[in-house]
């Protein structure tokens, strides 16, 4: 079998498993906590997290553990690989990266950590940049960069009913300024220097998903670009605003609808919604 790079990420890359299995990259599961329960966020059903948010129970976040990279790089070696490339969100919002980088000290093939500065489907599509490099034959090094491009130019723009669950989770950041405002306004963040970070302050829900949607257009610009529209619980919106923006963004390359990971709906809390803008090449 050819030596080859493989491409790890973690499960807030919120990649569908079937672009996660079309192109190879493999996904270590970040550990979600509610109440007394303890366990991978894909063992957790999104509607039972929900329900539980709703109802008070407590609800955290935790790195994978170091034993769950380390068997996902050594599974990569086994299967021929000549280094591994692992990309990950912001180390500003989790100790992810970290635990990457104390289990790839104990394998023997070369892994490189990238922190994304980033999450949600910015993390999604470097990962696929990576992988799709990684697959035509590329070194790490060619593949490290596809992977850089796509998350440095990469940008979230997310929705939330209310910043309580941001609070909550101690992943506010620059919202912080935010809370108390009255309930009708609706906030529109983003992500950058690795944590949240205010956009816009709307009245009511529709205004802030039309505001968030015309912010994500004018990033959009005329370049080819990916898109992801996202959502964390049940929402008619859904599929209303990613038609929307294929029909008004005019070099629209891939769109994708995801669910949220259940690690970034802990912090979103339910009715989120998120687009994120990809430029494509580079």
């Amino acid at each position: 079998m050819p030596a080859h790079v493989a491409v790890i990420t973690d499960s807030t890359a919120c990649l569908p498993e079937h672009l996660a299995a079309q192109w190879g990259v493999a996904v270590v599961q970040v550990q979600l906590q509610v109440g007394a329960t303890m366990d991978d966020e894909h063992r957790i059903g999104r509607q039972d997290l929900i329900d539980a948010m709703k109802a008070g129970t407590p609800v955290t976040t935790a790195p994978p553990d170091t034993g769950a990279f380390f068997w996902a790089f050594q599974e990569a070696a086994s299967s021929g690989a000549s280094s591994v490339v692992s990309i990950h969100l912001s180390g500003r919002m989790s100790a992810t990266v970290q635990a990457a980088r104390e289990a790839a000290q104990q394998v023997r093939i070369p892994v490189h950590v990238l922190d994304s500065q980033t999450t949600g489907m910015s993390l999604g599509f470097a990962a696929i940049s990576a992988a799709r490099a990684a697959g035509a034959g590329a070194q790490a090094r060619r593949v490290i960069d596809a992977a850089e491009q796509r998350f440095r130019t990469s940008t979230e723009f997310i929705y939330v009913d209310t910043l309580e669950y941001l609070r909550r989770g101690g992943r506010i950041g620059g919202a912080q300024a935010w809370i108390g405002t009255k309930f009708a306004i609706k906030p529109v963040l983003t992500v950058r220097g690795g944590e949240v970070a205010p956009l816009a302050r709307v009245p009511g829900a529709r205004r802030a998903i039309s505001k968030m949607t015309d912010l994500a257009i004018a990033a959009a610009g005329s370049q080819p670009v990916d898109i992801a529209v996202t959502r964390f619980g049940s929402d008619e919106r859904f599929a209303e605003l990613s038609a929307d923006l294929v029909k008004r963004i005019p070099n629209v390359h891939e769109s994708h609808l995801v669910e949220a990971s259940a690690i970034i709906g802990a912090h979103v809390g339910p009715g989120a919604l998120g687009i994120t803008v990809s430029p494509v090449g580079g």
